[in-house]
């Protein structure tokens, strides 16, 4: 009991109580021991009268009546505290504890652990344990909202001024933009730069209006939007200037790339910056390699996960491009100018991770056709992948590169590739590459649909197809973790991308195509989606939250990974997660697992391809 008083005083929420309180405790404790598969309580089936805590071995819980058939929801190492939940309020209430592993568990009566959670470090240890609910209150943006960062009045003109006259509006109200209302609800915007290159590069008068040059129905943001939104419209179009309007149309102000360095996220505009100006491999690399410790500062500043992957998508968007262009500079026998350059996988989607792979593919123009021809561009695109790999980036070790005969191809010959996996898609790998092609976006070249999205587009008209890429994504199930880990042993471990987050990012992919949506992040593909008939309102919402929640602790995960310079990974220590986040991760699994449970059941009857 000695020894039994001590393991306690080294575990939550026991850690707290003074050595005498430990020994009355361990006094009343008896010591149980369960071969691998024996059950040491069912909740559901009877009220608990003990509060459990695991010495050696592990234990598997499963927290839901309906789910007991699958696999746990959780599983706890030595130290694991279960069953208080019941025994507190006197209700058969679960969980089902089955020892996973031989095991030893500690059992303590229940009037003994009254005594235990009553005190402040007990209440502590079941405020940890609570889980976030599934619906929230709508709350304020982190880093305020847009409309805080106009500084001044806007530069407004008219369709009929003339350039010189806007130009002279300008300089005297020291701004380098100027916003023309078009009288149909947008706005055209005119820039410093785009009088350098429109007007004094082309050789035209100052004296002609302003309507020949303008930008005509620039982008805009609604007051209200969260400033990391605006940021990265900013970002990602390459704006000089973005102008915020009212839910009605009204004009209020323009936001610049300026304005947002002090807000969440401004970090990344200088880094931007400075990595297109990157004269160098080695200084490339040397600006690239700055990019986890910004995402690190926006993690610990609270900023939403989702605001956070694309910021760092478009900034490894930026690396890539600068790193063609100084590869391609070296290379005078290739053309810039007839390839368009696809980010594919988590990069594509604005959801790249520290530990994301660059997955690219190439389309060239129809004159680069030749076979010889296509191993030199190849070649310079495996060099960009020494550079990439020199910048700190992961190149995909499956192949899935731009350097790959597989992944350089013709416009013809991608759209060729797509009608054929349409037609056969269990023959040449059709329905790994359609995964992999429906997530592609131009970053180099071209930025219209390409032409593998049009082929897809009409994805309806193959029900057969459909249904199978359906199968195919439901394929991969949510699942604490799989039977291999169970016989090896690996308990203490949670691969969170592989058993959790591609399971839900497959549903959404699948849910967008059978609505024929071109949306490419998750969160839209399920907002999109949602009200489907395979996709209920309520299941996407809930999808949404649990993704943000898995990206969450992913990210805080590998910054803590950075912290400790290891290499970031997805294959979480589960007793390095705080007890809120592991119990997040089981109940966020069994989210996706039971909404993959209603869609196999609904495949069975709902004709696919025609659920309108």
């Amino acid at each position: 009991m000695t020894a039994v008083a001590q393991f306690l005083g080294l575990h939550p929420p026991f850690d707290a109580l003074a050595p005498g309180e430990l020994d009355r405790l361990a006094a009343r404790a008896t010591i149980g021991e369960f071969a691998a598969g024996g059950e040491i309580f069912d909740g559901f089936r009877d009220t608990v009268e003990e509060l459990g805590v695991v010495i050696t071995g592990e234990v598997g819980l499963w927290s839901l009546p309906d789910h007991l058939d699958g696999e746990p929801d959780e599983i706890l190492g030595p130290g694991g505290v279960f069953g208080y939940f019941s025994l507190l309020t006197n209700a058969a209430r679960g969980p089902r504890a089955v020892a996973m592993t031989a095991s030893t568990v500690c059992r303590i009566p229940s009037d003994s652990v009254h005594a235990v959670f009553s005190s402040m470090a007990g209440a502590r240890f079941l405020a940890g344990q609570l889980r976030l609910p599934r619906r929230v209150e709508p709350v304020r943006p982190r880093g305020g909202v847009v409309d805080e960062l106009i500084r001044t009045a806007p530069v407004v003109g008219t369709p009929t001024m003339s350039v010189s006259e806007a130009a002279r509006l300008m300089t005297g109200r020291r701004r380098d933009y100027i916003v023309i209302p078009a009288g149909d609800g947008t706005v055209g915007v005119l820039t410093d730069s785009d009088i350098r290159s429109r007007v004094v590069a082309a050789g035209e008068s100052g004296d002609i209006p302003v309507s020949r040059v303008v930008t005509p129905r620039a982008r805009t943001v609604v007051t209200g939007t969260p400033a990391a939104d605006a940021l990265l419209q900013i970002l990602e179009h390459g704006l000089g200037c973005l102008p915020v309007v009212e839910p009605g149309g009204r004009l209020v102000g323009v936001v610049g790339p300026g304005d947002f360095i002090s807000a969440p996220g401004g970090a990344s505009v200088s880094l931007r910056h400075q990595i297109g100006r990157a004269r160098s491999v080695e200084t490339l690399a040397e600006q690239a390699q700055r990019m986890p410790f910004v995402v690190a500062d926006l993690i610990r500043r609270g900023q939403p996960s989702h605001e956070v992957t694309a910021m760092l998508s478009l900034v490894h968007d930026a690396v890539v491009r600068r790193a063609l262009e100084l590869v391609l500079d070296r290379h005078g026998e290739v053309d810039p100018d007839k390839l368009t350059w696809l980010s594919l996988g988590s990069n594509a989607r604005r959801e790249a991770v520290l530990s994301s792979d660059v997955d690219s593919a190439v389309a060239f123009d129809e004159s680069v056709s030749d076979p010889e021809q296509i191993a030199v561009y190849r070649a310079a695109f495996a060099e960009v992948d020494d550079v990439l790999r020199a910048c700190g980036l992961t190149i995909d070790v499956n192949g899935a590169v731009a350097s790959s005969p597989l992944f350089a191809r013709t416009h013809a010959q991608w759209r060729a590739a797509a009608a054929a996996w349409l037609a056969a898609p269990l023959e040449n790998k059709g329905m790994i590459m359609t995964s992999l092609m429906l997530d592609g976006r131009p970053i180099w070249g071209d930025r219209g649909l390409s032409g593998v999205a049009e082929v897809f587009g009409d994805l309806r008209s193959h029900p057969g197809t459909l249904r199978l890429l359906l199968a195919e994504s439901l394929s991969h199930k949510a699942r604490i973790r799989s039977m291999r880990d169970v016989l090896a042993r690996r308990g203490g471990t949670f691969d969170i991308k592989t058993h959790a987050l591609t399971p839900l990012v497959n549903i959404a992919r699948w849910a967008s195509l059978s609505v024929e949506s071109l949306e490419l992040d998750t969160r839209s593909r399920l907002r999109v989606a949602g009200g489907s008939p395979m996709l209920t309102e309520d299941n996407a919402t809930v999808l949404i939250e649990v993704f943000d929640v898995l990206q969450k602790i992913r990210m805080t995960y590998q910054v803590a990974q950075l912290d400790r310079r290891e290499p970031a990974g997805d294959v979480l220590t589960m007793r390095r997660l705080s007890p809120l986040d592991r119990s997040l991760v089981a109940q966020a699994v069994r989210e996706v697992s039971g909404i993959q449970r209603r869609m196999i059941n609904l495949s069975h009857y709902t004709p696919i391809g025609e659920q309108d």
